[in-house]
């Protein structure tokens, strides 16, 4: 097995006479492995942070948000999460199309803790998880290289209130995005939005409330 840290890391390691500890944690935590714990804390989490990166090395990173169970471990090497519908550019799912390489943080802000994955992504448009939560566009399947629960003293801890109201439920009818409704893209909109009636000074106000 090759060296883990990269130079730059090891460079920094040595200067602030971190290596030894960094040995120790990277071979007792890291693990290539979704386990029992990390598994429970994952599928229990109601959104996440993305990581991905495009064809040219550029780094984008991306908030996903649902209800619990948004991402669910499909066994311990492999997690899926769905892609919702969003503002049409699809920044995170078109990266994974280019560049596999993705890296995902689940935060706990009451419990203060986190844990991070790091993989290779992969879409299939006929999955066979679409079905797992209603009006997903597509599913991300990542193939874990690494998973490790973070130092937690800089978490804020925060108390959950409410879970977004445009979060798609079974047998519910999830409400238009306000922007969708701008003049701007009236004209833009796919096939399923088109529906949507423009009233600019409406949804401005609108928006402007929250």
């Amino acid at each position: 097995m090759g060296e883990y840290f990269n130079a730059g890391q090891r460079q920094l390691q040595d200067e602030f006479d971190t290596r030894r500890l960094a040995d120790r944690l990277q071979g007792g935590i890291i693990q290539p492995i979704i386990n029992e714990l990390d598994a429970e804390f994952i599928e229990a989490q109601n959104m996440f942070f993305l990581a991905t990166v495009d064809d040219q090395g550029h780094a984008n990173c991306s908030y996903k948000g649902g209800s619990k169970g948004l991402v669910k471990v499909v066994d311990e090497t492999t997690l899926a999460f769905p892609i919702y519908d969003g503002n049409g550019m699809f920044m995170s799912a078109g990266n994974v199309l280019v560049n596999g390489e993705v890296g995902l943080l689940f935060i706990d802000f009451e419990r203060q803790a986190r844990v991070r994955v790091n993989g290779v992504a992969s879409i299939t448009l006929e999955d066979p998880l679409l079905s797992n939560w209603p009006e997903t566009k597509l599913v991300v399947r990542v193939k874990v290289r690494e998973t490790f629960p973070n130092c937690p003293r800089y978490i804020h801890k925060m108390e959950f209130v409410e879970e977004s109201g445009f979060v798609p439920k079974a047998q519910c009818e999830t409400p238009a995005a306000p922007w969708k409704k701008l003049e701007i893209v009236a004209d833009v909109l796919p096939a399923y939005d088109e529906h949507l009636a423009s009233n600019e000074q409406d949804v401005l106000a609108a928006i402007n409330r929250k």
